[in-house]
């Protein structure tokens, strides 16, 4: 391979960082892959990681989406009989309300070729088993076959495995880690803990720390990034196997048959303390059990296990941004919603763009420059 590079660093061992870290390692490129603490212990560990390219967004994104998509339908065939990623479908219905748009949405899905039954609840279990068909509202709920769902620390590890194989090198509590910039160019990075680390490109996938992280160097990402809170049960014994979007919960299969569960109203009610910690009530715990336990076959009784809660890395505008800063050659970001979704994809353009130099055409729309980049 004609590589423009022969070292690397990678800041961030979420799934943005370890997918572009094993890509560029598969092509030569020596990498060296930095994280403040363990590996995945950000965003990625605290995912719905539902895949899908459900609803409206521009043909851009749902073109990448499904590129995502299917690249996890490759490692599915490649790893059969996993427990931690799997294609039974996707579940979805609105609210009773004013803002229900399933019929609008079926008819824009249909029109993408985008795998869509409308359903009306006595048709569900049919399709998909182990919901409580009662829930569903009378204007139908969506059944899209082809989507599906991974747990990203699972994931995160197999990576991890053939990035260490293959000679890339792990450097796990690192601290804080800053990119070093000179002459215009990222040279390498700085940790709090390790010292400098020089190379030819940096790449920056820290999560919801991107848009921080490059204000440093004068360069600006518009940030909405939200707080998440996603809660995971004991095994269940349920029979769910798709996964659920319903106006008061999201739920999806969990490896050794618990659900992870998450939803707009739960993520309002996490308290941000002054200290920047989070507080999370056992009441909002409590009822997201018990909306979960709503929507499932029999109304299950669901039991805590774990919560995970933190920052959830989304851009101003909503789309994803990926790619080297016009302003500072060789520093390359990548800051995203969707980081199931995009996870293997991403880390191949990203992989492509650094080795080569070349700006891969699926990622032009996602470009950093499409923000103001001078903030000094």
């Amino acid at each position: 391979m004609n590589n423009r590079v022969s070292n690397v660093v990678v800041i961030g061992a979420g799934i943005f960082g370890v997918s572009t870290a094993v890509q560029l390692v598969r092509r030569g490129v020596a990498t060296v892959l930095v994280n403040d603490g363990p590996v995945a212990n950000g965003a990625s560990g605290r995912s719905l990681s539902w895949l899908n390219s459900s609803r409206w967004r521009s043909d851009a994104y749902h073109r990448l989406r499904m590129a995502g998509i299917d690249r996890y339908r490759t490692l599915a065939h490649q790893h059969p009989g996993v427990d931690w990623l799997r294609f039974d479908g996707g579940l979805t219905w609105d609210a009773d309300d004013d803002g229900n748009r399933i019929e609008a949405a079926y008819r824009h899905e249909v029109s993408l070729a985008y795998d869509a039954q409308h359903l009306q609840a006595g048709q569900v279990p049919a399709v998909t088993p182990g919901v409580d068909v009662s829930v569903i509202t009378s204007q139908g709920a969506i059944f899209n076959p082809g989507e599906g769902w991974v747990d990203l620390p699972s994931l995160i590890r197999l990576l991890v495995t053939e990035f260490q194989e293959r000679g890339g090198r792990l450097v796990t509590e690192a601290g804080a880690a800053r990119v070093l910039i000179e002459g215009g160019h990222a040279v390498g990075v700085a940790t709090a803990r390790g010292g400098e680390l020089r190379a030819d490109s940096v790449l920056l996938a820290t999560g919801p720390s991107v848009p921080r992280m490059v204000a440093e160097a004068g360069q600006r990402i518009d940030d909405g990034t939200p707080v998440s809170l996603l809660v995971t049960t004991k095994p269940a014994g349920a029979p769910l196997k798709a996964v659920l979007n319903t106006p008061r919960v999201a739920i999806r299969p969990a490896p050794g048959g618990a659900f992870a569960l998450d939803s707009a109203w739960s993520e309002e009610e996490v308290e941000i303390r002054p200290d920047g910690s989070y507080g999370v009530r056992q009441e909002t715990i409590d009822g997201l059990l018990a909306e979960a336990s709503k929507v499932l076959e029999g109304n299950p009784t669901l039991e805590f296990d774990r919560f995970g809660v933190g920052r959830k890395p989304i851009p101003g505008d909503g789309d994803p941004v990926f790619g080297e800063l016009q302003a500072i050659p060789g520093y390359f970001v990548a800051f995203s919603h969707s980081g199931a979704t995009l996870g293997l994809i991403a880390g191949e353009l990203l992989a492509f763009e650094i080795a080569t130099g070349e700006r891969h055409p699926m990622l032009v729309p996602f470009r950093p420059e499409r923000f103001h980049t001078d903030v000094r």
